[in-house]
């Protein structure tokens, strides 16, 4: 029995895949721990797995409009989600990740743990990289499409030099923002050579496991050395707490299948006008609708429809299959879940990841895309339509969910991360 870490820090969408991957872990006899946010304490230990909070722990951010506001701004999210929310911690952040891995095997990380090198090389630990989403794996192959610069992804037709440029130039332009990392970095005396620490460095010489499936984004020519696509990994909850509520249960049995609008979990803390303009929309295609509207939405101010459920949570793998399609913000959980359930999507995205895997969705036929700054009832009615008049999305959907279901996303990831823990330590320097 291996001592496994998995470290990682956003939202839901984030935590899931790694509770996914520790409960496969924990099956085949591994000891499991999750280092992760205070705030995610009760979805670890609930599965059986040892918890270890890591800071920053995010509770501002879940809880304020604002910060979200700012985080998904398409022109500058990525970089006050970097230098506002992730770096100002790094100090605690290193000394919580390292002590996780005081005795472990293996650690896995999530590209936002900028210390994770200098924590593997003070322990003598194997690592490594797991990206959840294509667009934060770059390939000028196939290459993401980012929101600061949507112009970029139109030139990807003349080749991957323009792609190689603007991934250079960005390398540059943000180096300046780690320096507290090659502090930390200096201090601990690490031996391996910063290449860029936003990104180059987080790149595991173990190997760099894709944990999204290929009908997203295949295995590219110049990915790192190892890689390996493994699917998605499927988060099912073993425990029942956060199960179906009993209501949302006989909605469900009383009539046709309806369409559900959610946000994610982040993504809701700043609703806007999103579910008022989608209580419209299904008004006028006549439909049954479920508005899963969190926390900041109090259920009582939006009318009451005996068509319509309204609930600040419920658990997608269990409401997506019931459903006719989903009108969802694109981040790679929900999407995940969506393409697993076999139904069509209405994407609704705003900024970092979400623009790039709404086009990857659209782009094998299980989507449409309408961006957030032009939703309205009107223009979602109008996709609505499309997509469940359609029956080619429901064919698209569902041959899909029929790849995603045999990749077997948990056993890969799996068998990838046990194949490292066979191997012989790397030279640090490596």
């Amino acid at each position: 029995m291996s001592r496994i870490v998995l470290a990682t820090l956003g939202s839901l969408g984030d935590l899931h895949p790694y509770l996914a991957v520790g409960l496969g872990l924990m099956k085949r006899g591994h000891d499991v721990t999750v280092a992760t946010a205070e705030l995610y304490r009760r979805h670890v230990t609930r599965e059986g797995m040892t918890f270890h909070p890591m800071r920053p722990n995010f509770d501002a951010m879940a809880s304020n409009p604002e910060m979200v506001r700012r985080a998904f701004d398409p022109h500058r999210g990525a970089e006050f989600y970097v230098r506002e929310l992730v770096l100002p911690f790094i100090e605690q952040t290193h000394v919580d990740l390292l002590s996780a891995c005081n005795g472990a095997d293996l650690l896995l990380i999530q590209p936002t743990l900028f210390t994770a090198p200098i924590v593997a090389e003070m322990l003598g630990l194997k690592w490594l990289s797991v990206f959840l989403a294509p667009g934060s794996l770059f390939s000028a192959y196939d290459p993401p499409l980012l929101p600061p610069v949507p112009w970029l992804h139109r030139l990807r037709g003349l080749g991957p030099w323009p792609q190689r440029t603007s991934f250079a130039a960005m390398k540059i332009f943000t180096r300046g923002w780690t320096r507290s990392v090659d502090e930390i970095r200096r201090r601990e005396r690490a031996q391996y050579t910063s290449k860029c620490a936003l990104y180059d460095d987080l790149l595991s010489p173990y190997g760099t496991l894709a944990w999204y499936s290929e009908v997203l984004g295949a295995k590219q020519v110049d990915w790192p050395d190892p890689s390996r696509v493994t699917g998605f990994p499927y988060y099912v909850p073993a425990s029942t707490a956060d199960s179906m509520s009993p209501a949302l249960e006989e909605f469900l049995s009383s009539g046709d299948a309806p369409v559900v609008f959610t946000l994610g979990s982040s993504a809701v803390v700043d609703p806007g006008d999103f579910f008022q303009q989608s209580l419209d929309a299904i008004q006028r295609i006549g439909r049954r609708a479920v508005l899963l509207v969190g926390k900041q939405v109090s259920c009582a101010q939006l009318p009451s429809n005996p068509g319509i459920f309204i609930a600040e949570y419920a658990p997608y793998s269990e409401l997506f299959p019931r459903c006719a399609a989903v009108v969802h913000q694109g981040g790679i959980g929900t999407l995940a879940c969506a393409l697993h359930a076999g139904v069509p999507s209405l994407i609704v995205p705003r900024g970092l990841d979400q623009p790039d895997n709404a086009f990857r969705a659209r782009r094998i036929g299980v989507a449409r895309v309408l961006p957030r700054w032009r939703y309205s009832g009107a223009r979602a009615a109008s996709h609505l339509r499309a997509l469940l008049d359609s029956p080619q999305y429901s064919v698209s959907a569902q041959a899909t969910a029929d790849r995603i279901r045999r990749e077997n996303g948990i056993e890969n990831a799996c068998d990838a991360i046990e194949e490292v823990l066979r191997q012989p330590k790397l030279d640090a320097r490596n």
